[in-house]
């Protein structure tokens, strides 16, 4: 359900911004592309979205005249990094209104409540990973959970159900259950101008399917049956620009060099792949 809209030819002018340019951060990340922690500068990725997270976790800034959001936070230890790189672009943390999240792990929302302390921020989620992103703890049922670290958990103001849209002044964020990673997976869709071109932005989720030792997806059919709900969900965002919480899942460095990050089907292919891998997975789990 959408609760409002905002057009994004009436969107006030963001600050001017000064972004690190793409072969900066990949010569500072050259041999840590995958590194959770290892810091990066701060990129444009179009319009006024721009990454401020690690070289190998993705955090995006989305700038307005009234105040940004943050997606994503990353790894615990990495709350004084994203801040400063917020600071380096020339915007002001204190101007940073709503910090959202994509799933309940660690390496994505371990910084957030520090980074709320920090900006004064308030946090929305989706309404499935609220309680997990509150006490700190994945489900039990996560496939994952018996491996994953806790993190300090945080209060979230806005707990939206799935296509409820989050208006925060001249932005507005959608959030779409996408439960493949983790039962509370969400992606979030909205729209960036350059000038009077427009794209929808679709942070799609991590669509991996890892497991803890001795997990067997094949012992969770109502499990397997949610992963490919969630690999359907993220096929069907609307998705000018594909990003996700690991860049190199959607090869973002590489299309940003290319000038390819405009694909309407982006979102359509990541969702095949992640299925088809998927699929190999308990092909080989079911032969063991």
């Amino acid at each position: 359900m959408i609760l409002a809209t905002a057009g994004c030819a009436t969107t006030p002018a963001a600050p001017a911004l000064t972004p690190a340019t793409l072969a900066q951060k990949q010569a500072q990340c050259a041999g840590k592309e995958d590194s959770w922690v290892a810091p990066a500068p701060p990129v444009r990725v179009f319009g006024n979205t721009y990454d401020v997270g690690t070289c190998g976790i993705t955090a995006l800034l989305v700038t307005s005249a009234q105040g940004h959001v943050l997606v994503d936070s990353g790894a615990p230890d990495v709350a004084g990094q994203i801040v400063a790189n917020i600071r380096a672009l020339g915007a002001d943390p204190a101007q940073v209104a709503w910090v959202l999240s994509s799933h309940e792990h660690y390496d994505h929302v371990g910084a957030t409540a520090q980074i709320m302390r920090i900006t004064g921020a308030r946090a929305a989620a989706l309404s499935a990973a609220r309680d997990q992103l509150e006490s700190g703890r994945a489900l039990p049922e996560d496939p994952q959970a018996a491996s994953l670290a806790p993190f300090e958990g945080f209060p979230v103001a806005r707990a939206l159900r799935d296509g409820e849209t989050l208006i925060a002044g001249p932005l507005a964020f959608t959030v779409h259950a996408n439960p493949a990673h983790t039962p509370g997976s969400a992606s979030w869709t909205w729209q960036s101008c350059e000038g009077a071109i427009c794209r929808t932005m679709a942070y799609a989720d991590s669509l991996s399917t890892p497991a803890a030792d001795g997990y067997r997806f094949g012992d969770h059919p109502d499990y397997v049956a949610q992963v490919r709900r969630g690999f359907a969900a993220v096929a069907t965002l609307p998705c000018d620009i594909l990003l996700t919480p690991h860049p190199s899942a959607s090869r973002l460095g590489e299309r940003m060099a290319e000038g390819s990050l405009v694909d309407a089907g982006a979102c359509r292919a990541y969702a095949a792949r992640s299925e088809a891998a998927f699929d190999a997975m308990l092909a080989r789990e079911n032969a063991r």
